[in-house]
């Protein structure tokens, strides 16, 4: 019996995996309902009243179960709650969960995994074979201190909820990712002023090119990794401008290494003086604010939108095969641990366009070495050597990431799901067939 932890998207999906290659398993819900960050009435959700999806539809989407036709290319999260209720219900995952469920603690025994739980104020203890944690990873929110002490309203974007708050005040938003974005433009109808702090430079993608979601194009002409950064960079140029023509920085790096923010609107309104850009923030006094640049303004509420770190408070760190001064785990693929063959870190990913498909590949792959291990597969044990000696090496496509805490799980999307399914191709052969053993040579 294995467990799962978490039902959200990835949850889900790893659920789905295990039930069609009939691995028994029970998930452990926080929430009363599946869904995670995207159902907004779940406490532990991030979510906010104004927040679609950042990539379309039908790049997300799982492949076996596609949103309905009537669905928008960005879908409102409300559309996407609907959506991972209607997958569960379709494939009867609800009977496998355990609702209102917090997972207190996993120790490893000298077999499987001892899984410690709390519902409605009632400890349980229950043994596992395997445990896969996909809990997610944007829930436990980064506050990074300020220089100063701020004697307004400070909060978090996983605090935000609604652009009420920032009726007739001065705000100031930390940070410049997509969600930081979605909430400036959501401020600008509410607030006196907005102002956003912007500490580097990020590349800004319309969310529509002739009408079609922009991830829908490219994919059809295979270009080299520069050259396809050269094009594409023209192209964004081109239908965007500059950061700089808008007041904030450019970026000192090439498109794509560094997630980018898919956001015009913010650009439409710094255009016109709605949104006003500002530097790092070097002291803070009271309500009065200094920037880098030495300018100075008063605020009455200053958001951090300054994104989320990985916490899995239930495991030792050391149990992840996750050093001190790692951004991340070390895993192979994100997923496996060098020496365990019984703890999966599932949803611990992020590339562009990657889409939930990309998770369930992911889930898959892991089903299929739980089945093939316990069959004594030769290409599981192939597959067992070849994690041990592959772990926390990055399927990066040779794009050069930024050395980010935030980009320290994030992978080029071809390179690893090119990965995913040379090994489970590996996995699926005919236990009764030879087959050639993978090695790094043949990877490479």
């Amino acid at each position: 019996m294995y467990a799962i932890i978490g039902a959200g998207p990835m949850g889900l999906c790893s659920a789905r995996q295990l039930q069609k290659h009939g691995i028994p398993f029970i998930g452990f819900e926080l929430n009363g309902d599946v869904g995670g960050l995207w159902d907004i009435d779940n406490p532990h959700s991030t979510m906010y009243d104004s927040a679609h999806l950042i990539s379309s539809k039908r790049t997300t989407e799982f492949t076996e179960f596609p949103m309905d036709a009537e669905v928008a290319p960005y879908p409102h999260h409300s559309e996407m709650r609907r959506y991972f209720r209607d997958y569960a219900k379709n494939f009867d995952l609800y009977k496998h969960f355990r609702f209102n469920t917090r997972v207190l603690r996993l120790e490893r025994q000298e077999q499987g995994w001892k899984l410690v739980s709390e519902t409605d104020g009632q400890r349980r203890e229950d043994h596992f074979d395997g445990v896969l944690i996909a809990n997610g990873t944007l829930h436990t929110p980064n506050r990074p201190a300020l220089p100063g002490q701020f004697d307004g309203e400070l909060l978090h974007s996983a605090d935000y909820r609604s652009p009420a708050i920032f009726d007739g005040k001065r705000v100031l938003l930390v940070g410049c990712g997509n969600s930081a974005c979605d909430i400036a433009v959501d401020a600008v109808h509410r607030a006196t002023s907005v102002d956003l702090s912007v500490r580097r430079g990020y590349y800004f993608l319309p969310k529509f090119i002739l009408g079609r979601p922009t991830d829908t194009f490219g994919g059809a002409v295979k270009l080299p990794r520069r050259l396809k950064q050269l094009v594409d960079g023209l192209l964004v140029r081109a239908l965007v401008g500059k950061p700089s023509q808008y007041g904030l920085p450019d970026p000192d790096y090439r498109l794509y290494e560094s997630h980018p923010v898919m956001n015009s609107l913010v650009l439409h309104h710094l255009g016109h003086g709605d949104i006003k850009a500002r530097p790092d923030i070097s002291r803070i006094d009271g309500r009065s604010v200094t920037f880098s640049d030495g300018r100075q303004a008063e605020y009455d509420l200053i958001l951090q939108a300054t994104g989320y770190k990985l916490d899995y408070p239930f495991i030792e760190r050391a149990e992840l095969n996750w050093p001190e001064r790692a951004g991340a785990p070390q895993l192979y693929l994100n997923i496996f641990h060098p020496e365990y063959d019984d703890l999966f870190m599932m949803g611990m990913v992020e590339a562009s366009g990657l889409g939930w498909q990309g998770r369930a590949e992911q889930a898959e792959l892991v089903a299929l070495y739980i089945r093939q291990l316990q069959s004594g597969s030769p290409s599981a044990r192939s597959f067992q050597q070849f994690k041990r000696e592959r772990a926390g090496l990055r399927l990066d496509g040779g794009y050069q990431y930024l050395e980010l805490e935030r980009m320290a799980y994030y992978v080029h999307k071809d390179s690893y799901r090119t990965t995913i399914a040379m090994h489970t191709a590996e996995l699926r052969k005919d236990l009764a067939t030879s087959s050639q053993p993978m090695t790094a040579q043949n990877l490479a």
